[in-house]
Order: C-alpha cells, then structure tokens, then sequence
C-alpha cells in the first residue's frame, strides 16, 4: 500500500457499520450517518484501495452444517525460515481455515474445522505430519465458541 491513510471519522463509522452488517445498502448506511449513498460508494471504494476493505464474507455455522471438531493446531517448525514454505503446504489443506505465524511456544498456530474425530485425524497424521519442516505439533480441541467478534473500531456514541 503506497498511499497515505488518511482517514475521518466518517471513514471509521462506516467500517463500524459495515462490520456489524455488511448488506446494509449504500443508501441505507447514508441515512444512518446522514450522508448520500453515492458519498458511502465513494467511500467504500476508497477503503478498498487502500486495502483496509478487502471483500465480503458470508458467516456461516459451521455446526449446523455437521462440522462438529473445531481445533487449534501449535506447530513446531525445524527451523523458523522454514515458515513460509510450510504456510504454502498448508494453505493446500482446506480443513485449515486460519494460520497465524507466531511469537511464543509455537511457530505457527492453525485453526482447523473438521467433520469429526476421524477426519481430524486424517489432517493431523496423514497430512500434517507429513509436511517437510514440522517438527511435532500440539493440537487444542476447542469444547464451545463462547462468542466471535470484530475490533470495535469505534464506540456507539462515535457511530451515532
């Protein structure tokens, strides 16, 4: 990203609104901040560039489409310049839905979504271990989500 942020409070009450309902329409968010639709899509656009809006993701439950075993993997690497490699071979693995290269006890930590027991096994013994530059890994099997959630960008008082 080349170009300077230089962003107002308008900015940030739309990436508010945004994060908490992302079908809002153009026109609707206008209302709400009192500003025109054609102000918000100028805006938007603008977010876009500088690569702070980067797409729109439909969240789904994962448990109401049968994914019952929700895991986070800490992985061990051979050698830390092994990361970037092995991010890649991971990447390939659909069950993994999120990586984060770490500071810590780990090197890397993953969050795998998996249908059941058995295909978690699969992922971690047949696929995992056989990636060239893991070491051992050390996986969490998570019990309940107690709640999922954006950064507050903004306060309610700032939004309104």
């Amino acid at each position: 990203m080349s170009q300077k942020l230089n962003l107002d409070k308008l900015d940030y009450q739309i990436i508010q609104v945004m994060m908490e309902n992302a079908e809002i329409s153009y026109a609707d968010l206008g209302k709400k901040l009192f500003v025109s639709g054609g102000t918000i899509h100028v805006r938007i656009k603008k977010l876009q560039e500088y690569g702070i809006v980067t797409g729109s993701r439909l969240n789904i439950n994962t448990k109401a489409l049968g994914f019952d075993v929700i895991t986070f993997v800490g992985i061990y690497l051979e050698k830390s310049s092994m990361y970037e490699d092995v991010a890649t071979e991971l990447k390939k693995i659909p069950e993994i839905v999120r990586l984060n290269y770490t500071t810590g006890t780990y090197s890397m930590f993953a969050e795998i979504v998996c249908k059941d027991i058995r295909q978690l096994k699969h992922v971690l013994h047949d696929e995992l271990q056989n990636i060239k530059g893991i070491e051992r890994t050390e996986t969490l099997i998570s019990l309940e989500e107690s709640f999922n959630r954006n950064v507050l960008v903004l306060d309610e008082e700032e939004i309104n």
